[in-house]
């Protein structure tokens, strides 16, 4: 009975509540404020997760959204008042070396903490471009790459006025011209040979990225800063074209990165008593697409979110199955991957076939009885005789666990207007149909922005837990 009402308990019909924010502060139930979400498509992952966004943002906990690949999440991030940020090739990019909130608050605090937050801010910002390059060459970089890095955005730093940015294209002809802090790192001793022999893979990888897919997205000034007074925030991604992998994991990479940098630059001026305490809760959908992207890039991936458990921050993990973690190139990442699912607070499971079940039951501990239980969510639903649209047996419902507790079976429970905020499948519906259910979606928009919202009665989550 802690935290976001989100539906009933399958067999006593109680109410279950719970978020990965509340049952770590309130409840003191799990150690770690992070939920991991397995499940095949379809069944109502976002939708619960949605559920989650709202009663959070209720409670005064600020919604990140960082990648909305569908978009799942823009309609509710509107509706409550919060911001929606698009990047895709000629809609919107993101400099991924603009310091941007961490930045600013550094410059803002001063003294020896803003010293030390404008370190951070370096790491961040090397990180992404490691990942960057880890993309595009599909391998991880090397440790002495890693390190001409680091001296060039230094030295870009220290040439640059405070107030300004520097942008991928000035990394580069750093690299080129070749100052003495740089060149001192590539131990050339006063020889170019060295020099360039030490520095031209990297600077060949450097024009791939702006000569290549990544380039137009992220050789650019940021289009949108992120608003750190924003009530919920979503960055929007899903106008880059489903095939274009590459720039898809770089884009969650990067949204990851300026989104957990306005968490940090948020708690630091806090801590400096010149800003509010604020809370956070981050949604990281579709985790296989940049898992997939290159070797290494998992490591990319955990340094940027290891470290979030100080920061007043909880997040949700959602991909399909442990076999996204299983596809991953060596045995050194697969077991980074299936980290994230034992560092979690909470798992959550929606609908997955038995050897999905027996192969997670191996990390989360999981009777023989809920492994069944949850395999029965993944059948299909039955052959409709009268040409209706009966649901698949296991929409919306989702098995908590935590640690080695018996298992939470539940059944989401949603208002009409989550039903018309959150429709995933208009493209799937007739002309006609589809044109009255964005209309009724947009009037309901407007009436959640004004606050001007018609009494409610009970959720019909008895007959459609989710929208199709």
């Amino acid at each position: 009975m802690t935290g976001v009402p989100l539906g009933q308990h399958l067999h006593t019909g109680a109410t279950v509540c719970g978020d990965p924010l509340n049952w770590f502060t309130r409840a003191r139930y799990i150690s770690n404020p992070s939920l991991f979400m397995l499940g095949m498509p379809g069944l109502g992952k976002s939708t619960l997760i949605n559920r989650m966004l709202i009663g959070l943002a209720a409670q005064g906990v600020v919604p990140l959204v960082l990648g909305d690949l569908k978009p799942d999440y823009v309609d509710t991030v509107r509706a409550l008042g919060g911001q929606v940020i698009s990047i895709a090739r000629g809609v919107g990019g993101l400099n991924v070396l603009d310091p941007g909130a961490m930045g600013a608050a550094a410059v803002k605090i001063g003294g020896q903490a803003g010293q030390a937050l404008a370190a951070e801010t370096h790491g961040r910002i090397l990180n992404m471009v490691a990942a960057l390059l880890t993309i595009v060459r599909a391998r991880p970089i090397s440790d002495h790459e890693q390190s001409v890095l680091s001296a060039c955005l230094r030295h870009l730093r220290e040439r640059t006025p405070h107030g300004e940015t520097f942008r991928l294209p000035q990394l580069l002809s750093v690299l080129a011209e070749g100052p003495p802090q740089v060149r001192q790192v590539t131990l050339d001793r006063g020889q170019e040979s060295r020099y360039r022999d030490a520095v031209d893979p990297l600077h060949r990888s450097l024009l791939g990225i702006l000569d290549g897919p990544l380039g137009d997205t992220f050789a650019a000034e940021t289009s949108t800063q992120i608003d750190p007074d924003a009530t919920a925030v979503c960055i929007d991604i899903s106008r880059i074209g489903e095939a274009d992998s590459q720039l898809t994991a770089a884009a969650m990479l990067a949204a990851w990165s300026d989104g957990l940098g306005t968490v940090a630059a948020s708690h630091a001026l806090a801590d400096a008593g010149l800003a509010p305490r604020r809370w956070f809760f981050t949604v990281l959908d579709e985790l296989w697409r940049p898992l997939r992207a290159a070797s290494g890039i998992v490591d990319r991936i955990d340094a940027l979110t290891r470290l979030n458990r100080s920061l007043g921050l909880a997040d949700a993990k959602i991909t399909h199955t442990l076999k996204d973690a299983e596809a991953l190139g060596n045995e050194a990442d697969k077991a980074k991957a299936r980290g994230f699912v034992e560092r979690a607070g909470m798992v959550a499971c929606a609908g997955l076939p038995r050897t999905e079940m027996e192969e997670l039951a191996r990390v989360v501990g999981l009777t023989r009885r809920e492994i069944e239980l949850v395999s029965s969510w993944s059948s299909p639903p039955g052959w409709a005789q009268e040409g209706g649209n009966e649901e698949p047996p296991g929409r919306g419902r989702f098995l908590i666990k935590v640690g080695g507790r018996p298992g939470i079976p539940m059944q989401v429970a949603i208002t009409s207007t989550e039903r018309h905020l959150h429709d995933t499948n208009t493209r799937w519906i007739a002309n006609g149909d589809a044109e009255r259910l964005m209309a009724e979606r947009a009037a309901v928009m407007r009436t959640v922005t004004a606050g001007d919202l018609p009494e409610i009665g009970a959720p019909d989550w008895q007959h459609d837990p989710e929208p199709r």
